[in-house]
């Protein structure tokens, strides 16, 4: 599996659940994939997609979705604390992970070296799983996202190459916040 065919599945089965792509290659497939107004696109902020995740799942009561990085998650691991701290919280957390930092050169992530299912899992996640198939992916989701009673953690074993990423994500920041919460309102409390 490669970060698209992730993120591909992470669309697929994410309906109008709002989902947060952490900064960079996350956020940049995710919109090539499907620009949709339930998407956060990330611009920067590195490591804050689950405490962003967290907060929209407390507001609306009901399951987001964050797509994350293994840099990310190893860059604030704070954010585990916080979402485990919160035991019927909502929310679906897919970390990417390819062991390097993709969209700023391929620096080595020390993922290889830190068994992150375990550490979300010791933070107090309620389910964690990992995976390196898609099939096994999308089974996860369909069984996690209709209805999510407490934070669920799934690590995606990243091994096989990615094709060109999109660009850059372009647009008007403050229209793409604007776009997003007004979807989020439309949600209400689940």
């Amino acid at each position: 599996m490669n970060k698209v065919e992730a993120i591909r599945t992470v669309l697929d089965h994410a309906a109008d659940a709002p989902v947060v792509f952490t900064t960079g290659y996350a956020c940049r497939i995710a919109r090539g994939i499907a620009d949709r107004p339930g998407h956060f696109y990330m611009t920067g902020s590195m490591g804050l997609a689950s405490s962003i995740g967290a907060g929209l799942a407390l507001q609306t009561g009901r399951t987001a979705i964050v797509v994350d990085g293994d840099g990310s998650v190893l860059m604030n691991p704070v954010g585990l604390l916080t979402v485990g701290a919160l035991a019927a919280l909502p929310l679906l957390q897919v970390v990417l992970d390819d062991g390097r930092y993709a969209s700023t050169g391929g620096q080595a992530v020390p993922s290889r070296r830190v068994d992150l299912g375990a550490l979300a899992g010791a933070c107090g996640y309620r389910s964690v799983y990992e995976t390196d198939r898609v099939e096994e992916l999308a089974e996860l989701l369909d069984a996690a996202l209709p209805h999510c009673p407490g934070p669920v953690f799934v690590r995606c074993d990243l091994r096989e190459p990615d094709p060109p990423v999109a660009p850059r994500i372009d647009a008007d920041l403050p229209a793409h916040a604007a776009r997003f919460a007004r979807h989020v309102s439309t949600l209400g409390a689940g």
